[in-house]
């Protein structure tokens, strides 16, 4: 009876493996079968060369798109990693354990939140602010302070568990060596849990880079190069959720190939955070 079930609770999780690795291989064919009329025609190197992103023109240039998205995802990661780190040796450090409790299901709480919901706080709230400061507040700044305010979550409840899995014996030596507090965070507590921090910064970034609706409403979706965080921008996803409405032939085989680009930007996270949580980063430090 038991080797039976062993065998079904196998067929199961096999397949179900097979079936999400399959989608995944799915989702990539028909990006590459979709985008491959526009990579035929145009050649890989006219998607970073082309003057502009102008389709009905036949420029089809990625490159302000691609720096934007880079840029917006980079400043809210220099705002959410130190905020959420903090968060989680709050919690897990200093906080009275019911106060840590109710502090990360506010974290989970804010983690649920709809996109469009950040988004439309950030329209109504954050651009108005920015535009009194340096007009026109659809900005880059903008895109990064609402990104930081979505992923914060992810980085502190991902630091927060990875803080938690340190062993207490570890801990426990430490301060029996005579370390204090602050010390044996940052000198013991802190370097045993960076594998499992970089991997929570790095789910957080794939987060960022894939958000559309929020970026949407508050960078302004002008297509240019960014010479400051206050210049309005496009992002890649908003590209996509703008134009495919009305798009066919190349231009729609173009967005595609952005999707593409996308797509090829979160495989590289993934492989970095499956990097980092392999403890090799720790382990070549050591």
């Amino acid at each position: 009876m038991r080797r039976a079930e062993d065998r079904l609770l196998r067929a199961f999780v096999v397949s179900s493996a097979i079936g999400c690795a399959s989608i995944v291989l799915l989702i990539f064919g028909f990006l590459f079968a979709t985008a491959a009329p526009a990579g035929a025609e145009l050649g890989v190197w006219r998607f970073f060369s082309d003057p502009s992103w102008h389709p009905l023109e036949g420029r089809f240039n990625l490159l302000p798109m691609f720096v934007a998205t880079v840029a917006a995802t980079g400043g809210a990661l220099l705002l959410a990693t130190p905020l959420g780190l903090a968060s989680a040796l709050f919690s897990r450090a200093y906080a009275p354990p019911i106060v840590a409790a109710l502090y990360r299901r506010l974290l989970e709480l804010l983690s649920g939140i709809p996109s469009v919901v950040y988004g439309f706080w950030g329209l109504v709230t954050l651009v108005p602010l920015i535009s009194a400061w340096q007009p026109p507040g659809a900005s880059l700044l903008a895109g990064s302070l609402i990104l930081a305010v979505m992923i914060l979550p992810t980085v502190a409840l991902l630091a927060d568990a990875a803080i938690a899995a340190v062993p207490a014996a570890t801990v426990a030596g430490a301060t029996a060596l005579g370390l204090g507090r602050a010390s044996t965070l940052r000198r013991v507590v802190l370097p045993a849990a960076r594998p499992g921090i970089v991997t929570g910064v790095l789910l957080a970034t794939g987060r960022a880079v894939g958000e559309t609706m929020a970026v949407l409403m508050v960078c302004g979706n002008v297509v240019r190069m960014p010479a400051s965080v206050f210049d309005p921008v496009r992002t890649l996803t908003a590209n996509i959720a703008l134009e495919m409405g009305y798009a066919f032939g190349l231009h729609q085989a173009s967005l595609f190939a952005t999707g593409l680009v996308l797509w090829a930007l979160a495989a590289c996270l993934v492989l970095a955070a499956e990097w980092a949580s392999s403890g090799q980063m720790g382990e070549r430090r050591a």
